[in-house]
């Protein structure tokens, strides 16, 4: 894709206008689209961890890692740029549970999509669509002119959201 913004792993970008973010490889990490369709204003988000208690008192933190730091960070970042909070919304993707394992607590695709919809539930932001679970990588093309959410995977084609 020639132009488009490029989300890493524990990573996120906002533009506003016309333009393409695309974040590839959602395993058990999660794509968080926020959107402002007054203003085309939005937002991808690549969090791998559902939250940042984990991390030692004082270590160095990338809280774009996780869901209770990177979407209230991502969603400042948008209001700065003019979107209006009650009208953001929000489509998520992936979560997947990659490997078997007879443990929840390894099930981490579950867990942050748990966590995702905690921290938008805290903010008041609704999720209008999801392509979230089952056992499948995912890569997420977000087009912030119209807030489409192109959903990409080998196993299952492509979804609109």
């Amino acid at each position: 894709m020639t132009g488009a913004l490029n989300v890493g792993i524990s990573d996120w970008k906002v533009n506003k206008g016309e333009g393409i973010i695309v974040t590839y490889a959602l395993g058990s990490c999660v794509g968080i689209c926020l959107y402002d369709k007054a203003s085309f204003i939005g937002g991808l988000s690549h969090i791998m961890l559902p939250d940042s208690k984990s991390v030692t008192p004082g270590a160095a933190m990338n809280r774009m890692k996780f869901a209770d730091t990177a979407i209230p960070d991502m969603l400042a970042k948008m209001l700065t740029m003019g979107a209006v909070k009650a009208r953001i919304t929000a489509k998520i993707a992936g979560g997947a549970q990659m490997f078997q394992t007879s443990s929840e607590k390894f099930n981490i695709g579950d867990r942050n999509v748990v966590a995702v919809k905690e921290a938008l539930r805290a903010l008041s932001i609704p999720i209008i669509a999801h392509d979230t679970g089952l056992n499948f990588g995912r890569t997420v093309f977000f087009y912030t002119a119209d807030g489409k959410v192109n959903v990409k995977s080998s196993a299952k084609g492509e979804k609109m959201l």
